[in-house]
């Protein structure tokens, strides 16, 4: 205190401490993700084949990816739904795969050991398994993604972009583009777009004039065709070994219904009971099915998809890293250089642009929320402090050590190898609060000092010393409660920040505070 130099000295100490501290984030050596991975006892693998693939052949690819699955240790059981969606979870939900149907789709549910069973969590068993299960669905141009059962944020996927435009065939373009992209970054594993490949359509056209004179309608002529094909249930029957009713069904045989000249010989049922071939009546157009079109807020938009996977696991590194690339991708329109939205969606669709979605969205909401919140709560405490202190400038001294739980906080996630989540967001400003009380048992000491008739230099401290116990006990008391949740996965964050937070703190704070208080009321005291 008496020292001038080694009061500078200690203050661009701290200075230092507290800017190594924040560099460990430039520096990626502590990564920020909305959420970490939960260790759940199962995880799922959405297959999609392409447009036009058979049930048997989805089958067939589904069956071999659980076979690979099946060799896996950790694994006790899996099933397989072909053809239909697993049954509801968290991902079928937020990510509408409850909707999924068709002979080129296919879920595989697989349940892991108990958690005490094994020595990895689900997240790792997952990442491990990917590589094999990808190699299996290239060899039959498969997408595969291994998805797990996330504690959140409720997003489409955890890397989603946004293709916006006036054209349809041109937001088809840039999106494919990025696509590519996608593929060939590292640490993107699971990418995807929401375009169908063509299908082939055949459209009966019906001669009215002809159907006319024969007396069919309209209606006979797409009931027919879709009996065939489609079916459609004629009634009940009631089988001795069975428990319930069995559906009667009427459809063609595949083979037959599969082949465009037996759909156009069923005979109809005419005027007169006469027997008239589909042919007669109608002619068949082929062409190409109309693809289904997203829209958001009411704009048009094709969605391209990923997940994170490797040593950053958080969206806004690979955001970071696509982001100069795609912004000089061309558009169909022949301009260089792609407009990229990080927060909202474009004005208007006259020109191609991108706009990143996903978890990078959620995570980007919520830590502005929490630090509009935590500037909210700065602002009152320095209204009371004001209040209490009769003082503006006592405020400041008792508020600037609530930056350095950093020191302690950021390290910390470093050395447990965690991410500083939403969670240990949460930590650090409930953390805040106990520094502040910290800081006015000093402060509230120093003054109760000099009005005993301590000078200024002995108050502080006299002050540093004799308060420091209690200040440890409240940081150890916070240490001992928060060990609870120290090793849960999606409170890991808030257990470090408040333990760490408290430790640096404590321990900064109780030459910080003195030495903030002293330089501002050296010239108005003794």
């Amino acid at each position: 205190i008496y020292n001038a130099r080694w009061r500078i000295v200690f203050l661009l100490g701290v200075v230092v401490l507290l800017l190594a501290s924040v560099a460990l984030v430039y520096m990626k050596w502590v990564t920020v993700k909305m959420l970490p991975f939960d260790n759940k006892s199962e995880f799922q693998i959405v297959i999609d084949m392409p447009e036009g693939t058979t049930l048997e052949q989805t089958a067939r690819v589904t069956q071999e990816i659980g076979d690979y699955i099946n060799h896996v240790p950790e694994v006790v059981n899996y099933q397989l739904y072909v053809g239909t969606a697993a049954p509801y979870n968290f991902n079928g939900l937020v990510r509408h795969y409850f909707l999924r149907r068709g002979p080129n789709v296919a879920d595989i549910q697989v349940n892991l050991l108990p958690k005490g069973e094994r020595s990895e969590q689900s997240h790792d068993i997952a990442k491990r398994v990917r590589p094999g299960i990808q190699q299996i669905a290239a060899r039959f141009g498969a997408r595969v993604k291994v998805t797990e059962s996330p504690p959140g944020p409720p997003v489409l996927e955890t890397l989603v972009a946004e293709v916006y435009g006036p054209n349809y065939d041109g937001q088809i373009q840039l999106a494919r583009k990025i696509l590519r992209l996608f593929e060939k970054t590292p640490g993107i594993v699971d990418t995807d777009w929401y375009v169908e490949d063509p299908q082939p359509e055949v459209r009966f056209i019906v001669d009215r004039e002809k159907a006319a004179y024969n007396g069919i309608s309209t209606e006979q002529v797409s009931q027919a065709i879709m009996t065939a094909v489609g079916g459609s249930e004629t009634g009940l029957a009631h089988i001795d070994n069975e428990k319930e009713d069995v559906l009667i069904t009427l459809q063609l045989p595949r083979a037959q219904r599969s082949d465009l000249r037996n759909l156009q010989s069923l005979k109809l049922v005419g005027a007169g009971g006469k027997l008239v071939p589909l042919s007669e009546i109608t002619r068949a157009v082929t062409g190409v099915q109309a693809p289904n079109i997203y829209r958001k807020n009411l704009q048009r938009v094709v969605y391209v998809t990923g997940d994170v996977a490797g040593r950053e696991e958080s969206p806004i590194y690979a955001i970071l890293r696509l982001k100069p690339e795609i912004g000089a991708l061309a558009t169909p329109t022949g301009h260089r250089g792609v407009p990229i939205y990080m927060t909202r969606q474009p004005f208007s669709t006259a020109q191609y642009a991108m706009k990143w979605d996903g978890e990078w969205h959620v995570t980007y909401e919520v830590f502005r929320d929490l630090g509009l919140a935590f500037a909210a709560v700065l602002v009152l405490i320095y209204i009371l402090v004001v209040a209490w202190f009769q003082s503006f400038k006592t405020p400041l001294a008792i508020m600037a050590p609530i930056p350095l739980s950093l020191v302690g906080i950021l390290p910390a996630h470093w050395l447990m190898g965690a991410f500083f989540t939403a969670t240990s967001m949460i930590g650090f400003i409930a953390g805040a609060g106990i520094v502040v009380r910290n800081s006015i048992i000093l402060i509230d000491f120093v003054e109760l000092r000099r009005k005993e008739g301590m000078t200024l230099a002995e108050a502080v401290i006299d002050a540093g010393a004799v308060r420091f116990r209690p200040m440890l006990l409240t940081a150890s008391a916070v240490v001992v409660g928060s060990t609870v949740i120290l090793f849960d996965p999606i409170f890991q964050g808030l257990a470090i920040s408040l333990m760490a937070g408290e430790v640096a703190s404590t321990l900064l704070s109780r030459m910080a505070v003195p030495v903030f208080y002293y330089l501002s009321e050296r010239k108005t005291g003794n």
